[in-house]
């Protein structure tokens, strides 16, 4: 059998060995895939869950229910002057994405201020914080994932009202896989 020959045989019962296979996968993905989200979503920028995160207000936008618990993204409404204190997160890594105003972020000891349109990225078990620097407010796009941080602010937000309980705060964050360094 010459090459051409081959080819044109080998290419046919290959495809016809082959169609089933791609047919199934297809169909079901195998363990180690998890299939992707079915229904798409808009939200528009007005929509979403608001939560007060000890003054950080976050306007929830996707959480692991709407992604099959790949990712959450939620907005941050700050005021200068708020922030997040030192942390470690040991189940997700973020993505902080400045929208408006300016943004001083600490990640592994190196401190930088984001400005509108800068991006950055805090791996899990890598000490970061962030601090809304200038003099207005700023909005800042969060991600996470997977997902799953968005009932430890549920619980959070339902905290008193007033100075926050410290100690309660790290319990809270601590069943997420969160410890303040």
């Amino acid at each position: 059998m010459n090459r051409k020959q081959f080819i044109k045989t080998s290419g046919v019962g290959l495809g016809i060995a082959l169609v089933p296979t791609i047919v199934q996968s297809q169909i079901a993905p195998s363990d180690n895939q998890k299939p992707l989200p079915k229904n798409s979503k808009i939200i528009k920028d007005k929509e979403g869950t608001v939560l007060n995160v000890i003054g950080d207000i976050q306007t929830h936008k996707l959480s692991g229910e709407d992604t099959k618990n790949q990712i959450v993204e939620w907005v941050d409404n700050v005021d200068p002057g708020v922030g997040i204190p030192p942390h470690v997160h040991t189940l997700e890594d973020e993505i902080f994405r400045v929208v408006k105003g300016q943004v001083e972020i600490m990640i592994d000891g190196k401190t930088t201020v984001l400005q509108e349109g800068d991006v950055a990225f805090a791996p899990k078990n890598i000490p970061h914080a962030w601090k809304v620097v200038g003099t207005e407010k700023a909005k800042m796009i969060t991600s996470a994932f997977p997902a799953g941080i968005e009932h430890m602010f549920a619980e959070l937000a339902n905290l008193p009202e007033g100075p926050p309980d410290f100690k309660k705060v790290a319990e809270i964050c601590a069943k997420q896989g969160i410890s303040f360094v």
